[in-house]
């Protein structure tokens, strides 16, 4: 009688010891990804540069109803616009924000300033301001809004006044606006009505080219951003937890659906070519791949379950940024899962409840080793942080 035992114990011998191998090389390669993570976190040094904050801001209603919802740097990285609910848009300098910059005063100390001494001017809006982009090609000169009547209007910024208007959402409020870097002559907007318009802004009603319900169900367009790396792709975030991308040269059929979020999608944002970042109110950022309609990777960590709080990608070094509703600013390098940076802003109100929240975030388009974001709060405080790549010994 053949002993099978015997014949089979040196293969499962061989199978065990290979098996442990295995589990050796894993080990081994966690091992190296978290140190690698590590790396990561202590890679960057951030500090608080500035705080900018209302002369009143004392008085906690008059905070509440300075709340800053977009900020927005300009083509040049200069300038800085922001906009909310005090119906304002505010243009700063990135000099009037950064003083210490040309002086030899330690980078480290942060400054205090009131809007109304940081400020270059501001224009007085007819709504609360939800988005608005700058106007590629127009140096600097033409800035886009979307408001909560569901108008979106152009300002010339030189004249300080409204140079066009469109009020096609049937009064819903408008989420998000941008414009095509291929024809900055076209833009988009997306709505509580549940469409993404696109139009035309030579013609004085803006002439709508194209409009998609990316929702059978209607549900609100609360993100649009076109391909800002020349492409035909414009992405759509909506509360139905999905990102659409169209090509807007045929606006038939999406071209990829990219599903994973349990939540309304916030924010969408390239991160290359290929590459999109979203956030939702799921408590989660997401990184895809939009060839294949892949998630790539989850972030988590920042508070998120009913607000807007912002997101931001910095290209060049690969961070992404967001709010909370902790009232935290959250950074992530985009090669890992938990944040590599976290800073808690101050309580809002003077019982110091921090019942406030961090309700938008823009990183500056530039450099590799040095990096400024500016955030904004829910109680009008705008804070201006920089980053510094640590060097690395040997």
């Amino acid at each position: 009688m053949k002993n099978f035992s015997s014949k089979y114990h040196p293969y499962s011998h061989h199978h065990t010891q290979e098996s442990q191998n295995q589990d050796t090389r894993k080990q081994k390669e966690t091992a190296i990804e978290e140190e690698e993570e590590e790396r990561a976190r202590c890679e960057w040094d951030f500090s608080l540069s500035t705080i900018v904050s209302s002369s009143n801001d004392n008085n906690s209603t008059a905070s509440i109803s300075d709340a800053l919802g977009v900020i927005e740097f300009d083509e040049t990285n200069s300038i800085i616009a922001t906009g909310g609910i005090a119906r304002k848009i505010r243009i700063y300098s990135l000099e009037s924000l950064l003083p210490h910059e040309s002086t030899s005063q330690d980078v480290h100390d942060t400054i205090f300033l009131d809007h109304a001494r940081a400020r270059d001017y501001y224009i007085c809006t007819p709504a609360k301001l939800s988005s608005f982009r700058w106007k590629p090609r127009s140096d600097g000169r033409v800035l886009g809004s979307g408001d909560y009547d569901g108008v979106v209007m152009e300002y010339n910024l030189e004249r300080r006044i409204p140079i066009f208007e469109r009020d096609e959402h049937g009064g819903r409020r408008v989420w998000s606006v941008d414009y095509s870097h291929c024809d900055p002559t076209m833009g988009a907007s997306g709505s509580d009505d549940g469409t993404m318009q696109m139009w035309d802004t030579r013609s004085e009603s803006g002439e709508c080219v194209a409009t998609v319900q990316p929702s059978v169900r209607r549900s609100a367009v609360c993100c649009v951003e076109f391909n800002p790396f020349g492409g035909p792709i414009v992405a759509i975030g909506c509360a139905d937890s999905k990102v659409y991308g169209y090509d807007h040269r045929m606006m038939a059929d999406p071209v990829f659906v990219l599903d994973g979020h349990r939540k309304t999608v916030t924010y969408i944002k390239f991160l290359d070519n290929a590459t999109l970042v979203s956030a939702s109110i799921d408590g989660c950022l997401k990184l895809w791949n939009s060839d294949n309609s892949n998630v790539i990777r989850t972030y988590h960590g920042h508070v998120n379950n009913r607000n807007f709080v912002g997101l931001s990608v910095w290209r060049n070094g690969g961070l992404l940024g967001c709010g909370s509703e902790n009232n935290k600013v959250f950074v992530y390098d985009k090669r890992w899962s938990e944040p590599v940076w976290v800073h808690e802003s101050s309580p809002m109100g003077k019982d110091g409840c921090g019942s406030g929240f961090v309700s938008s975030v823009c990183w500056r388009q530039v450099g590799e080793d040095q990096c400024t974001l500016v955030t904004g709060g829910s109680d009008g405080v705008l804070q201006v942080f920089r980053g510094k790549r640590k060097t690395r010994a040997g």
